[in-house]
């Protein structure tokens, strides 16, 4: 008979349309967004969790999850499929007469308490599927099990004019925390909420079910669970962070973390052979550079064909860059193809796209705009025709508009 007592059990968040990404994600989920090359979002806390001895994973899907499910299926590339524990695909469904959408972070594990309580875990990880990081999960839950907390939050220290954007944890010398800012004007410190928690799973599941049954709820973690915790006098803790971690839910955050990738400095290393990012890679052929050929600072992944210029830019796989086309601070989804004379620019090229001959997208950019860099994006599929200009921080879906 098999035992599915697990002591950590992570239930990841990837079921948001992720609006800010624009027609990247106006077909797909924002974790299955092609990333680096060869890797979707969603491979890095997949493979956190595996590297991290955690091997039971439910993944929490709602919007447009076909590509998702189909991505993740078995687990198999992220050593997932296994007889107890592995990774589950949990979509919202009926319950008896009633079943509606997961209406917030907390709603979401709310609905599935069940699914949780089948491995009698002791803690639970919460994770969000949107973001480029590498982090050792044991560790984090080593020092929520030292401290007996209830709830423990990563942290990542940020600059103090960047603060403002995020969820702020003030705390204690004893790394307590005794406040959590939404987003402050002015904030107290530079702790930012990672969207990373560990709960210890008897106590969160409390807090859960009170905040379903609480009237105009958000039932979400940052507004309700953790205010309500902190308010009953729990046991809150930052776990400080230190390495590379970005949220890429927007088009420049999305884009500035494929660039770090060609960065030396900026932290974000896949080749660390004791930390593999797992991916789930189609069988394509070498890929070929033609005589006329240039690249420089590049990643370039299997299946391609080269005939162009390519600086500073990421080539996904089965990409084509015709005769004289120049590629230039970019970033090009798998299978699309840039025709003869074509010049790409600090853009972001997506799936089956194709730039005609001649045409001109984006342009070249010295510095970023309040902290937004002003990405051209083309959508998935989209066409655009020969000799055609598309400015700076446009955006064509797939229909050309």
């Amino acid at each position: 008979m098999l035992h599915n007592d697990k002591e950590c059990v992570a239930m990841l968040l990837a079921g948001g349309q992720g609006a800010r990404l624009g027609v990247l994600t106006k077909d797909t989920a924002k974790p299955a967004v092609p990333f680096g090359g060869k890797y979707r979002i969603i491979d890095f806390p997949l493979s956190n969790c595996i590297n991290s001895g955690i091997d039971t994973i439910g993944v929490l899907t709602q919007y447009q999850p076909f590509d998702l499910n189909q991505y993740i299926g078995n687990g198999q590339p992220w050593d997932l499929d296994r007889l107890n524990g592995g990774v589950f695909v949990l979509p919202p469904y009926v319950k008896g007469k009633h079943g509606e959408w997961y209406k917030g972070t907390a709603n979401a594990i709310y609905q599935n308490i069940a699914f949780i309580d089948k491995f009698m875990p002791q803690y639970v990880l919460i994770l969000s599927g949107d973001h480029i990081y590498k982090m050792d999960y044991a560790k984090m839950l080593d020092a929520h099990k030292t401290r007996h907390a209830d709830c423990t939050i990563a942290v990542i220290d940020v600059p103090k004019d960047e603060a403002s954007r995020f969820g702020i944890m003030n705390t204690n010398e004893d790394g307590s925390v005794y406040e959590f800012e939404e987003k402050p004007k002015n904030p107290k410190s530079t702790n930012a909420s990672m969207g990373v928690y560990i709960f210890t799973w008897d106590k969160l599941k409390n807090y859960l079910i009170n905040d379903e049954n609480s009237v105009g709820s958000h039932n979400d973690f940052g507004k309700n669970i953790i205010p309500s915790m902190l308010n009953a006098g729990e046991k809150l803790y930052a776990y400080e962070f230190e390495g590379y971690w970005k949220d890429v839910g927007t088009i420049s955050s999305l884009w500035e973390a494929n660039m770090d990738l060609l960065t030396t400095d900026s932290g974000l290393v896949l080749d660390d052979e004791k930390w593999k990012i797992y991916s789930r890679s189609t069988a394509e052929p070498p890929h070929y550079t033609g005589d006329n050929a240039v690249i420089s600072n590049s990643l370039i992944t299997e299946g391609c064909t080269i005939n162009g210029v390519i600086k500073r830019s990421i080539i996904s796989p089965s990409v084509t860059i015709g005769e004289g086309a120049l590629i230039e601070g970019s970033t090009i989804m798998p299978g699309a193809i840039i025709q003869e004379g074509a010049e790409v620019k600090y853009s972001i090229i997506g799936a089956g796209a194709i730039v005609g001959a001649g045409a001109k997208v984006g342009d070249i950019q010295t510095e970023a705009v309040d902290g937004e860099w002003q990405i051209t994006v083309v959508g998935a599929d989209a066409i655009i025709q020969p000799n055609t200009v598309v400015p700076v921080n446009a955006m064509i879906d797939g229909e050309g508009n």
